[in-house]
């Protein structure tokens, strides 16, 4: 990555601590703009059908630029990781401040909400890759830690927010949304390299970048982790099948914003200790393993909603997350960093996220339409019939395939 520098070097808590508090206000933001998506349209006069395509062409246009960010920031031009991230920020502020100004008008809702919506997921593995290029700057950061702190943020604001909701209504969301958007600016923009390390990494980057290649040739080089991909994209229909419609999941079940804020607390908090050990679990079992233990575990996490009945199971599926989301995504990011070179980290890393979005594109295009005409339960087993298929996959792909050929 481009190197952005200050004079003077910190020890690994302080990067840790700096890098953790960017991690916890993206993940307190998420919680008001991505889990309360259908709360904040569906109180806006949105029907389902309305969110889904919403989400769905927030979550496409996300998809597109990821690689195509990645691409630019790996050319080593004014476009670093730490700007982009920057300029996110700025424009998820914006749109939340235009927000609360345009209550009931559809008009600049669906336009504003899925461009916030979409930059939130496009900036995510840009973070990731923040980490990787600052640690190998000489800046020790404990990647898990942050990451599972992050999550940690996330279950804290969903534990709050739903009774917030119900007291003070949806604007809500967009108050909290700006005050964390307003702190994420200031830790971002603060966050630089130290004068001393940047070079070296930025030169080796610029280097290995010389040998750039397509994204067919990308394929070609890491089969089983392109394959894998298609599983992903499968994994991620369930996954956010159950976070963008939660809600209607657990009126269905009796419950409300608040089973919601609880709800989405559970599984946060519960990805904690599996991301912060992450790096002991990778010393008993490799990351290939890690990812196909988890895809099972997102396949029994929908099965469980298949067949509930009250808020106990509902909590019981959300508990799965143990299992699930919070062993994938420090799983995925320590296999790209250690299958692909240095030139194709951040590629990786967006097409990671690409994937998750595209299970997110195919869930919202589907999952409102059969939610309006059929109900919560064919919608569920739709998202089984879909996770099952892509468990099936990600078995092929990293049991069958080489994870990575030889560069002609």
């Amino acid at each position: 990555m481009a190197s952005e520098k200050t004079p003077a070097r910190s020890s690994g808590i302080l990067w840790t601590i700096r890098y953790i508090l960017i991690n916890a206000t993206y993940f307190a933001a998420f919680c008001t703009i991505h889990a309360c998506a259908a709360v904040f349209l569906l109180g806006n006069g949105f029907s389902n059908t309305e969110v889904g395509v919403l989400l769905a062409i927030a979550n496409i246009l996300s998809a597109i630029v990821q690689p195509m960010i990645a691409g630019i920031i790996d050319k080593q031009g004014a476009l670093t990781n730490r700007r982009f991230i920057l300029i996110s920020v700025m424009t998820i502020l914006a749109g939340s401040v235009i927000l609360l100004f345009s209550t009931n008008n559809k008009l600049v809702i669906f336009p504003v909400f899925a461009l916030i919506y979409m930059i939130q997921f496009a900036y995510q593995p840009v973070m990731t890759a923040l980490c990787f290029e600052y640690q190998k700057a000489g800046c020790r950061i404990m990647y898990g830690l942050a990451r599972g702190l992050g999550s940690a943020s996330f279950a804290v604001t969903s534990a709050f927010i739903g009774g917030l909701i119900e007291e003070q209504g949806i604007r809500i969301l967009l108050y909290i949304n700006i005050i964390v958007m307003v702190l994420s600016a200031i830790l971002v923009f603060t966050f630089k390299k130290p004068e001393n390390t940047g070079a070296s990494a930025s030169e080796s980057a610029a280097k290995d970048g010389s040998r750039s290649s397509s994204l067919p040739a990308f394929i070609k080089t890491y089969p089983a982790f392109s394959l894998f991909l298609v599983g992903v994209v499968c994994f991620f229909f369930a996954h956010n099948m159950i976070n963008d419609f939660m809600i209607q999941i657990i009126r269905n079940l009796g419950g409300a914003e608040k089973e919601l804020g609880y709800a989405n607390f559970l599984q946060a908090i519960l990805e904690l200790p599996v991301m912060a050990l992450i790096g002991l679990i990778l010393k008993k079992f490799t990351s290939r393993v890690l990812l196909l233990f988890s895809g099972v575990a997102f396949l029994i996490k929908i099965i469980i909603l298949i067949f509930s009945t009250n808020m106990g199971h509902m909590y019981l599926s959300q508990s799965c997350q143990l299992f699930a989301y919070a062993v994938f995504i420090p799983a995925a990011a320590y296999y790209v960093s250690k299958t692909m070179t240095d030139h194709d980290q951040v590629k990786g890393q967006a097409f990671v996220t690409s994937a998750i979005t595209m299970g997110g594109v195919f869930s919202n295009l589907l999952s409102g339409v059969i939610l309006d005409h059929f109900g919560i339960r064919p919608m569920l087993i739709t998202g089984t019939v879909v996770c099952a298929i892509g468990v099936g996959i990600a078995f092929f792909a990293m049991l069958r395939l080489p994870a990575k050929t030889e560069r002609q």
